[in-house]
C-alpha cells in the first residue's frame, strides 16, 4: 500500500468556505481514501471543514491529518528544502503520463492544487507542473486522477475502522465488534 512506500501530502490553496464548502472537503476525502498522509490548506481557516474530516476519520478510521497554513508559500519552500518533491496539479502543466515515472523516483511528494488563480510563485517553485487534462477541471478531479495514475489502481484497504464496505452490487457494510 502506498503509505508504506511514499509519503504523499496535499496542499489545497486558498480555501473559501462560502464558495468551497464541499470542494475542499472532497479534496481531503479523496486524498485520505487514496492513502495520503496529510492534507494542508490555506485561505480561510475553517473549523466546519476540519470537523467534517475529523468525523470521517473517526467513523471510517485512518491516521489522516489536516492542517491549516497561514503562510503556504513558506511551507512549500521549507518542504522543498527538506527534499520533498513539489508537484503542482494544473491544466497548464506537462502531460502526467509522460512525467509520472520521474515523479515516482522521489518518496516524499507534496501535491499542490488551487481554486482561484494560483500565484506564479507556485508554478516557479514546483519541480513539476502537471496537467491531468488541458481543460478546466476541479481540484477533486486533479487529485483523484493523479493518485490513480500514480498507483495505477484503486486503494482497497482497511483503515482499521468500525466499518468495512464489501464490494458487491448491493449495499453491504460489515460492522466490527470493537469495544
Amino acid at each position: 500500500m502506498r503509505q508504506n512506500i511514499y509519503k504523499l501530502n496535499i496542499l489545497k490553496l486558498d480555501h473559501r468556505p462560502v464558495r468551497d464548502k464541499r470542494i475542499t472537503t472532497h479534496c481531503a476525502l479523496v486524498a485520505r481514501a487514496f492513502g495520503c498522509s496529510n492534507f494542508f490548506y490555506s485561505g480561510i481557516n475553517d473549523i466546519y471543514f476540519e470537523n467534517n474530516v475529523k468525523d470521517v476519520c473517526k467513523k471510517w478510521g485512518g491516521n489522516f491529518k489536516k492542517t491549516y497554513l497561514e503562510k503556504p508559500l513558506s511551507f512549500v519552500k521549507k518542504e522543498k528544502n527538506d527534499g520533498t518533491l513539489i508537484v503542482h496539479l494544473t491544466m497548464y502543466g506537462e502531460v502526467i503520463t509522460e512525467k509520472i515515472k520521474q515523479i515516482k523516483t522521489n518518496k516524499k511528494i507534496l501535491l499542490i492544487v488551487g481554486g482561484p488563480k494560483v500565484p506564479k510563485e507556485y508554478f516557479e517553485i514546483a519541480d513539476y507542473n502537471i496537467a491531468v487534462g488541458s481543460q478546466p477541471h476541479s481540484e477533486v478531479a486533479a487529485i483523484s486522477l493523479f493518485l490513480y495514475i500514480f498507483d495505477n489502481k484503486l486503494i482497497e484497504s482497511s483503515f482499521n475502522s468500525d466499518f468495512k464496505i464489501i464490494p458487491n452490487k448491493n449495499k453491504r457494510i460489515i460492522y466490527s465488534q470493537k469495544k
